[in-house]
């Protein structure tokens, strides 16, 4: 039986519409918050899609609750899900993120853009994590890392490597996670 997927965002859903496409599949339902327009622009491939919804801006645990309780145990996964999941959805569900920092090495690199703040940095060495959610900020157990040596890179090359890597783990993790 196909394992239900549910992904988060809050920004353009380009890396759920990247997922979809190599993994073969979409999610069974994607979900994003309502945004000011000038904030962001959705994909047009997610626009196009009847498995988008829309939740309030900051929506509470009942709003979630309804859309996530509507499937029987699923995988949950953020793509630039701008808001702190509550306590009481992280403990009932299995959710991941995938952040663009390498939190592992740079703990310091928790929260919004750690990818800038690594470059801005000056970091030696730059990557992704994939993480269990908690209610704390990027606090879950970290399932997967990729790594690069960032000396010398441009801010061009470290968004490519950066998305690419981030990419790579979400694919290797959604096959093995839905039996794909």
């Amino acid at each position: 039986m196909k394992k239900p997927w549910i992904a988060f965002f809050s920004q353009t859903g380009t890396e759920i519409v990247d997922l979809a496409e190599s993994l073969g599949r979409w999610p069974d339902l994607i979900v994003t918050n309502q945004r000011p327009a000038g904030l962001r622009v959705i994909n047009k491939k997610l626009k196009e899609a009847d498995v988008l919804v829309t939740v309030s801006n900051r929506p509470s645990v009942s709003e979630l609750e309804e859309v996530i309780g509507y499937y029987k145990d699923p995988i949950v996964t953020l793509h630039g899900w701008l808001r702190v999941m509550p306590p009481s959805i992280c403990e009932k569900y299995t959710i991941f993120n995938g952040h663009p920092g390498l939190i592992t090495e740079y703990p310091e690199l928790k929260g919004k853009d750690p990818q800038i703040r690594a470059f801005e940095g000056k970091y030696p060495v730059m990557g992704c994590v994939l993480h269990r959610v908690t209610a704390g900020v990027d606090e879950g157990r970290v399932i997967a890392e990729e790594r690069f040596n960032a000396y010398n890179i441009t801010e061009e090359e470290m968004w490519k490597v950066t998305r690419d890597r981030s990419l790579y783990l979400w694919i290797q993790f959604l096959r093995l996670t839905l039996a794909l």
